[in-house]
């Protein structure tokens, strides 16, 4: 399972807008280039993520409040540098894909899903999605910048998707978990229980 680069993707916005197409090139290149290292030593399934939705990071959303949100109120702009980099990180592994094919290589789209938790944040009983469960301030966002520790910590019964401002919490993270493991949100449709117990390259899709 390879989950990384969103780190990377969010320090792009850090620089100049003509460059973030070659800046994103180049970490999914560095991917691909890890996937063929992984390949050439044994490994033969590949079960890859996307990045999340970062505009809608509470950390992010608080710290730059001058930027452009969109109507859940996640920043557009980083929204759209995590679509743009998950397109290309897609139309890697279609590539991979055809390349290897003694290879099972499935793409998760974790931007879908995460941001789904925000946009359709009443169906799954969380009252406030860009908030933070251990931070300071309270509601909406719960998060000061430069203050840290856990002023204001929220229930173990409330549902709250964000720990810090950056990382999920346990409930977020298992809802994302659940998601990401069913196969809906995976191209092909493939659950990760069929990857991991199948013995083919072409495990069983999504019924």
């Amino acid at each position: 399972m390879m989950d990384i680069g969103h780190n990377d993707v969010a320090g792009v916005m850090h620089t100049p807008s003509d460059q973030w197409d070659k800046k994103l090139r180049q970490i999914v290149g560095e991917i691909g280039d890890a996937i063929r290292i992984l390949y050439d030593n044994g490994a033969r399934k590949f079960w890859i993520h996307g990045t999340g939705a970062l505009g809608c990071l509470p950390a992010l959303v608080v710290q730059e409040k001058g930027g452009e949100h969109d109507a859940h109120g996640c920043l557009a702009s980083h929204n759209r540098a995590a679509q743009a980099f998950n397109k290309k990180l897609s139309d890697l592994c279609d590539e991979v894909r055809l390349r290897l094919k003694d290879a099972t290589v499935v793409y998760t789209d974790m931007f879908a899903i995460k941001y789904g938790f925000v946009a359709n944040h009443t169906k799954y009983g969380i009252e406030w999605p860009l908030m933070v469960c251990c931070g300071n301030g309270g509601p909406p966002y719960n998060f000061m910048p430069g203050k840290f520790g856990c002023g204001d910590l929220c229930g173990p019964e409330e549902k709250v998707l964000s720990w810090d401002g950056v990382h999920f919490t346990d409930f977020g993270s298992g809802l994302a978990a659940k998601h990401a493991m069913s196969g809906e949100y995976s191209k092909p449709r493939v659950k990760l229980a069929s990857l991991l117990n199948g013995g083919s390259k072409k495990p069983s899709s999504v019924s």
